[in-house]
């Protein structure tokens, strides 16, 4: 069994460029928007086949934001919110992706993309002060500057597991699903992973399966999504109130229309306490963790009173008591690692036809031709569905060869966590910016909110070098250091540092990836946007631009 993304015919298009920019998803798309205003030569590379990025890839059933529609569309454009209409509260993967087909066509972005264009190796050339980039069929193209768009969650990763090669049926990773419908009727479908995809897709898959096992390691704290249709007149009121609700994202910590609620989980009475955790849980979207009690993601005696709540409310939706406490975490806290959405997710395994298998009591020792071995049982399957996840924020850098000054593999300066300035470039490797790297709030975020500050700082840089003759920019690692540091330090206060997750660079599925550090960046975005614009004020302080 092999598992292939779509592909067609590569352009033979190469050249030189003062800026190249690797991916056109929702970063790499409004890059290209905001280099048109330099006159840089430019061009963007994208690995599939049209724009979209996540949106392109994460074709599951199921697959669907868990940021409200009117806030995550681009902002920058008034023309653009008023020529669109998001249908649902929160946008199924289907209408994204339309959307941002929509964007490509009102701003005649393909002309500046080449796609079907995989990067294998990036490497910096000292004497030239240039980047080569070397693409998967063997095209190179040069740039003064390159940027990458490459995403945090877009290096899907299967389970290590022996076998995986040797399945006869239909097998498919959600990160890589197939452009064409997957019919799940009649067939008996194992899937492998319960993170925020694989609850989004049980779901989904569960309307329409013969029967379906579920395997899973390790349990997540789920919430209810709450999604519903747009109405004519709430339609109305989100045109209208696009700078307000904008404004409203650009000062909360994750820039959510959810932001934190100033009391303490602890200063009030049990029953105010109860009450206030109801009324999050029956509202929709993050408001039940982004906009919680201020102290429940820092004091563990807070958190464990919204732990609690979560649990007795997973144990009245699962009807077999044993069954709900395999599906309540044991290993964390409520909101110590992203909280996925649901839709009914608890109700599928009151199914008849749904079984789970935790892995943690039997462990799955192989996949056969047939279907899955575990220490107990063997199982017989039409389908096996890979909901193992990515390999976060760095995952992606680590398939591109990059080396910097000296052939240094940023790989390498970066296997015991990522190092970095702003999360925006890491020293040694001038002229590499990177649109939502780690450290950056936009790892942490609604993310089309933070991807614009981070694609408006770098075309500031860029207009500045070009305004002064500057042709080289390099973060010191002084500069690196003391902003590395203060990531840590600032997810320290957070008990998200305790748990594993890809935040805290934690990946069963990835080897070496077990090493704690810290991915994201736990400040908040407007502290981030802050920093961001003081070293701008000051001349880019911290680089060394020559």
């Amino acid at each position: 069994m092999s598992i292939t993304a779509p592909s067609e015919q590569v352009s033979t298009d190469t050249g030189s460029y003062d800026v190249v920019v690797i991916g056109a998803g929702v970063s790499g798309m409004y890059q290209i928007h905001r280099l048109r205003e330099l006159g840089l030569s430019f061009r963007v590379f994208e690995a599939g086949s049209d724009v979209g990025g996540t949106w392109y890839w994460n074709r599951y059933p199921g697959a669907r934001f868990d940021s409200e529609s009117w806030t995550y569309g681009y902002s920058f454009s008034q023309d653009l919110l008023d020529g669109w209409d998001w249908t649902e509260h929160f946008s199924a993967q289907p209408e994204t992706l339309r959307y941002c087909n929509y964007v490509a066509d009102r701003l005649d972005l393909r002309r500046d993309i080449t796609f079907n264009s995989r990067v294998t190796s990036a490497a910096y050339d000292e004497a030239a002060n240039e980047w080569e980039t070397v693409f998967e069929d063997g095209r190179r193209t040069r740039s003064r500057i390159l940027i990458t768009a490459i995403g945090p969650l877009s290096a899907p990763t299967m389970p290590a597991i022996p076998g995986v090669d040797d399945f006869k049926g239909e097998a498919y990773h959600t990160g890589l699903w197939p452009h064409e419908p997957v019919s799940f009727e009649g067939k008996r479908v194992a899937v492998i992973g319960t993170g925020a995809t694989g609850v989004q897709a049980i779901t989904e898959i569960a309307k329409t399966v013969g029967h379906m096992t579920v395997f899973q390691r390790t349990p997540n704290w789920c919430a209810p999504l709450h999604n519903s249709k747009i109405d004519p007149e709430t339609q109305a009121k989100i045109h209208a109130s696009y700078d307000e609700i904008f404004a409203k994202c650009r000062d909360s910590y994750g820039c959510f229309i959810h932001d934190a609620d100033p009391r303490n989980a602890l200063d009030v009475s049990a029953e105010e306490r109860e009450a206030f955790y109801e009324e999050l849980y029956n509202s929709p979207g993050f408001g039940i963790w982004m906009g919680n009690f201020r102290d429940v993601l820092i004091d563990k005696a807070a958190n464990d009173t919204l732990s609690e709540f979560m649990r007795r409310k997973i144990r009245s939706r699962v009807q077999d008591p044993a069954l709900a406490e395999k599906l309540i975490p044991t290993n964390h806290g409520f909101g110590t690692r992203r909280v996925p959405l649901e839709s009914g997710y608890y109700e599928v395994f009151n199914q008849p036809n749904v079984d789970l298998v935790d892995i943690r009591e039997t462990p799955i020792e192989r996949i056969t031709e047939t279907g899955i071995e575990t220490t107990d049982a063997s199982y017989a399957f039409d389908m096996i569905v890979y909901a193992t996840g990515f390999d976060a924020i760095t995952g992606a850098f680590d398939r591109i060869e990059i080396r910097g000054r000296g052939g240094q593999k940023l790989k390498d300066k970066w296997s015991e966590g990522p190092r970095t300035y702003l999360g925006l470039q890491s020293a040694g490797f001038p002229n590499m910016l990177t649109l939502v790297g780690p450290h950056n709030a936009a790892t942490f975020c609604n993310i089309p909110r933070c991807i614009e500050q981070n694609v408006d700082w770098v075309t500031d840089l860029l207009r500045h070098m070009g305004e002064k003759g500057l042709t080289r920019i390099e973060a010191t690692r002084e500069a690196e250091d003391a902003w590395t540091q203060h990531v840590h330090d600032t997810a320290e206060r957070m008990l998200l540092m305790q748990a594993d997750s890809w935040m805290t660079g934690i990946n069963k599925n990835v080897p070496g990836r077990n090493k704690r550090t810290f991915m994201a960046y736990a400040g908040g975005a407007p502290r981030y946007r802050e920093k961001c614009e003081e070293v701008a004020a000051a001349g880019y302080a911290g680089f060394v631009l020559e």
